[in-house]
């Protein structure tokens, strides 16, 4: 399965928080592909991260599905140390579990902000938390999965737009104290990225989406996953607290 465009990370041990949906799927495979021991998380069902699991081991990559409730502190817990044990060193962790209900703000109820809120971005806080006391000092990487609604919102994602913004501060927060042990912690912002149906559900914003992006296409997840690799890679031992966007260029059109 190794690819030699990508740094080799051959036996680094990596949590992928959310591989059972798109972008953390992309993500696991291009750090199976670099080399990595991928300890790929899902929920409680883990039906989709098991059959990613058993893709990843059928092309000759080293694999192990982790199922737990990161809305919990204790399944926080459990993920990250289950993942430890595992993989026998947590090296990296890549945050990309989340959720992108649509909702609009005027009729959104405590309990649908705190489901966002407790998903995108708390798990975040504990994992990242965990993880850290379990990381190689120096040598741990962190990598937050945002979004370019961090800085930008979009009708009905208050509550989605809200998370991302504070997944982003909370990396350059953490970069801040967690440097002085040479863990280092950064952001990936992706942009729109395909899903199965997409261009039948949401013709008329996907149109929209690939006219307004430079490179005319929407993303992929391996290109986020590609991000996350580089940045815990030896190649950015010097990148910290940084948010790279990955989203084809469409944050450089005008909005006027």
């Amino acid at each position: 399965m190794r690819d030699a465009t990508l740094p080799d990370l051959t036996g680094r041990g990596v949590l992928v928080t959310g591989a059972s949906g798109q972008v953390g799927r992309g993500i696991a495979l291009r750090f199976a592909a670099a080399g990595a021991v991928v300890a790929a998380h899902g929920n409680d069902h883990g039906h989709d991260v098991e059959s990613l699991v058993e893709h990843i081991r059928a092309q000759g990559g080293s694999a192990v599905a982790v199922l737990a409730d990161l809305r919990d502190e204790a399944g926080c817990r459990h993920a990250v140390e289950t993942a430890a044990a595992w993989l026998g060193s947590l090296d990296v962790l890549v945050n990309a579990a989340g959720v992108q209900p649509v909702q609009d703000l005027g009729s959104m109820t405590d309990g649908m902000w705190r489901e966002v809120v407790d998903t995108n971005l708390t798990s975040v806080f504990r994992c990242t938390r965990f993880a850290a006391e379990l990381m190689p000092r120096p040598g741990g990487s962190i990598v937050h999965i945002g979004s370019i609604e961090g800085t930008q919102p979009a009708p009905g994602h208050a509550h989605y737009c809200s998370s991302k913004a504070a997944v982003i501060m909370h990396a350059r927060a953490a970069a801040l104290e967690y440097g002085r042990f040479g863990i280092r912690v950064n952001s990936v912002s992706p942009g729109l990225i395909e899903r199965p149906g997409l261009d039948r559900s949401w013709p008329e914003g996907v149109g929209r989406w690939r006219r307004a992006a430079p490179l005319r296409r929407l993303g992929r997840g391996e290109d986020v996953g590609d991000a996350c690799v580089f940045l815990a890679s030896p190649m950015a031992s010097w990148i910290t607290g940084h948010d790279l966007r990955v989203d084809g260029g469409v944050s450089a059109h005008p909005t006027w």
